[in-house]
């Protein structure tokens, strides 16, 4: 995190030379900025290691030292203090000293006898460097906080497989396939898998096939050079050579068209591409993630998608199900982003009704956890109250849950009238009989109640009666119920 204004940063100087060492000290104090004080490379990295309440933003480092000079200290800073800023002094000059240097981080490169106004000039430009790199890794770890495997959520068993395989997958090369309908997270899986691979310090470069006119598929993906085709009046770099070093993500992958998927079969062969209108072939070290919302096997066996290519790009697969078939994840999924919501709007909302709850879980999601995110988003936008309850909800939520509670409310009420029945007529007298007849009739009127409450839904009808569904339809046939 960048320090606020007002307070500066420490410095770290390193020198076997005791008095240029002091002079910088008191060259920096002038400006307001604490240093200490180290008389080689070794003693600056156990002063590192060990201030660590210390807030050390520069190093400024003499090249010629014993032990460890200003070459090898460097080496160590940019592995273990990447935000740190060095500066390089020096009094033997050497063009290539100065090259390999700023090659390995250094923000700059002075020889003595060192002249104030440039080494002032020089501070200035090393502390506005440390911001921006302190400031360039909080939004690393921002990223990683919200893309990590922490925001992949849900305790369903097909859930863990899919922590399984993308903590063993993410520090490979190997391409990954992942399967899912929409909303079902597949780009997050995706940057998860980023975040956890060696890759991570790098760009996320996306590619949604889906939302790209056809006509413009290779151009984006491949890029193109001037003259191409029509309108290509300059050199573009398409997604493949963006993401050179880095992870691609290649969404909607079942919407590719056929000259797409021969190029792309090439460049996860061979590593190998041309740009469109180019001779000049470019190689690439791309990790390939590919997303698809349609099972690509009835594809391939109906000729509209390339086997070559399913294979190749099949060789992890990481299916992530749908919403309505792991409903023991939505409470989890609901308090989830209730609280995400809450702290972006600064709101205090505690938790969710019980109404509300069994409205979330009536709902069969076609829209999966995106739409349970939306639903949340809204609740938190809208409630007034410190809960969430079912009316805070969309509408068609809401909806669903009053239907499924008056159907409750019918067959309460129709058992409740069969057994009035049948109390009624044991008060207006006996006419003997065998038992399981004299049941008959009271069974007949709630099994019909029940079909009626519940539209004549026969699987829901079994649920609630909890009976087998194949004794229900001999009991509908038995009471000539399939003639109502």
């Amino acid at each position: 995190m960048s320090q606020p204004k007002s307070v500066k940063p420490k410095a770290l100087i390193v020198d076997d030379d005791s008095i240029i060492a002091e002079s910088l000290a008191q060259f920096l104090k002038t400006d307001g900025i604490a240093s200490s004080i180290a008389s080689d490379g070794i003693e600056a990295l156990e002063l590192l290691e060990h201030g660590q309440d210390q807030h050390y933003g520069l190093v400024i480092t003499d090249m010629n030292m014993p032990r460890c000079d200003g070459i090898q200290l460097l080496k160590k800073i940019r592995k273990l203090y990447p935000d740190l800023s060095v500066i390089v002094i020096t009094g033997y000059a050497k063009i290539q000293t100065a090259v390999d240097s700023i090659k390995l981080g250094a923000v700059d490169y002075l020889t003595k006898p060192i002249i104030d106004s440039e080494l002032r000039i020089s501070i200035d430009k090393a502390l506005q460097h440390h911001v921006l790199l302190a400031e360039n890794k909080s939004l690393r770890d921002q990223l990683a906080q919200r893309y990590g495997m922490g925001n992949i959520i849900g305790t369903d068993f097909r859930m863990q497989r899919v922590y399984d395989l993308v903590q063993a997958v993410a520090p490979s090369k190997t391409t990954v396939l992942i399967d899912g309908d929409s909303g079902t997270g597949k780009s997050l899986a995706a940057r998860a898998i980023h975040q956890q691979s060696q890759r991570h310090a790098g760009p996320f470069v996306t590619f949604s096939c889906g939302s790209i006119p056809e006509s413009l598929l290779e151009s984006e993906l491949f890029g193109h050079v001037k003259g191409a085709f029509t309108g290509a009046d300059f050199n573009k770099p398409g997604k493949i050579l963006s993401a050179n070093g880095e992870t691609l993500f290649i969404d909607e992958i079942n919407s590719a068209t056929p000259a797409l998927q021969l190029k792309l079969l090439r460049v996860l062969q061979e590593r190998q591409f041309e740009p469109l209108g180019s001779n000049e072939t470019v190689d690439v070290d791309v990790r390939f993630v590919l997303a698809t919302n349609q099972p690509l096997k009835p594809l391939v066996d109906e000729g509209n998608f390339r086997e070559d290519l399913y294979y190749r790009i099949n060789v992890v697969c990481i299916e992530l199900p749908p919403l309505r078939d792991r409903s023991g994840d939505i409470t989890l999924l609901a308090e989830h982003f209730l609280g995400k919501f809450c702290k972006e709007m600064n709101k205090t909302i505690t938790s969710l009704t019980a109404d509300a709850n069994r409205a979330l879980q009536k709902h069969s999601w076609p829209g999966n956890v995106r739409e349970l995110e939306n639903a949340m988003e809204r609740a938190v936008v809208l409630s007034r109250r410190p809960v969430i309850d079912i009316d805070d909800l969309p509408q068609t939520i809401a909806e669903l849950a009053d239907e499924a509670a008056a159907a409750t409310r019918r067959h309460t009420a129709a058992s409740d009238s069969s057994a009035t029945c049948c109390i009624r007529a044991l008060e207006n007298g006996w006419t003997p009989m065998p038992l399981q007849q004299a049941l008959e009739d009271p069974e007949r009127q709630i099994i019909e109640a029940a079909l009626k409450a519940n539209d004549w839904n026969r699987q829901e009808t079994s649920k609630q009666l909890n009976i087998n569904r194949t004794t229900l339809y001999k009991k509908i046939k038995h009471f000539h119920l399939d003639q109502v």
